[in-house]
């Protein structure tokens, strides 16, 4: 065939034809509209709210069960009903706002100030290899160390008053944190932080701007559980240590009540405890952790 033949040229793959290429884009449009679309608020009540609400009501089923199968005497396990009269026991005595708060307080005083504590140390542990030799087991060990054991030496350190609180509050929060943020740092990509020393990101600025944003699900892991065991040592704190200057708070208010063996009252201060502590997780930590997953692309949700 001559040189001047005029047929078509052969036709494009399909790997290349521009037909695939927009179906491709179009897709890909299609999975950030579906990600930025709003939850119906039913749908959100049917995922998120019916089944807890369904748990607790199996638990008092299984509880009034017991009450009424009379499994054991009402002194050792009384039932919802009158758990619930302790409760409106306290509501018209005008007190249980006040000792919720008490502990309330303290438990977030307490853990910011394990924040504060905490990062500066897990960041130095984390990127300092002599001080993580050294400290590392230190806080491997201390996180595993029950809260209540410190209870005894923080009396015996500073007298029974709101400074062993806080005291028994740190030891038993600050390694949860600095674990949580040293976690975080170690899976944090090398490239990040070569790529931040190629932008001039280095030292605190470089901690600021890149270490602690790349690192900040694990860094929020550890909050969480720092929290937890802030809110653990104080109830431990308040448990064994009375004192009419430190108030009633929670777990105070649930040794009264061993003291005089009501068990309504014992079994309220555990409700209000368990209480608390979920509610501080579900309304601060957890929309905090969803934000930040869901920015980078780490929240699957299903339809």
């Amino acid at each position: 065939m001559s040189s001047t033949d005029t047929s078509p040229a052969p036709a494009r793959t399909a790997d290349t034809s521009p037909a695939d290429s927009a179906s491709v884009e179009a897709g890909l449009d299609a999975l950030e509209t579906v990600q930025t679309q709003r939850t119906p608020v039913g749908q959100v009540l049917r995922r998120k709210v019916l089944p807890p609400v369904l748990g607790i009501l199996l638990v008092l089923g299984v509880w009034q069960l017991a009450v009424s199968l009379e499994l054991t005497t009402t002194d050792k396990l009384p039932s919802p009903g009158e758990v619930w009269q302790a409760l409106t026991k306290l509501w018209y005595a005008g007190t249980l706002f006040s000792i919720i708060w008490t502990s309330l307080w303290r438990g977030l005083s307490g853990f910011l100030a394990a924040v504060v504590i905490g990062t500066p140390i897990g960041l130095l542990v984390a990127r300092v290899k002599p001080i993580r030799a050294a400290l590392g087991p230190v806080l491997s060990g201390l996180q595993s160390l029950p809260s209540v054991a410190w209870v005894p030496a923080a009396v015996i350190w500073l007298g029974i008053n709101n400074s062993a609180m806080y005291a028994v509050i740190l030891l038993g929060a600050v390694p949860s944190i600095a674990n949580g943020l040293i976690s975080g740092i170690d899976q944090v990509p090398p490239i990040y932080l070569r790529a931040g020393r190629t932008l001039g990101a280095t030292g605190l600025a470089g901690a600021r701007h890149v270490l602690l944003p790349a690192a900040l699900p694990g860094y929020l892991a550890g909050l969480k559980q720092g929290w937890a065991f802030s809110w653990r040592s104080l109830m431990a704190a308040e448990l064994i240590a009375a004192s009419p200057d430190l108030g009633v708070g929670l777990g105070r208010y649930l040794e009264n009540q061993r003291e005089f063996s009501d068990m309504s009252g014992v079994l309220l201060g555990i409700v209000l405890i368990l209480v608390v502590g979920v509610a501080i997780d579900l309304l601060i930590f957890s929309p905090i952790e969803r934000r930040v997953l869901r920015s980078r692309g780490l929240l699957v949700t299903t339809r």
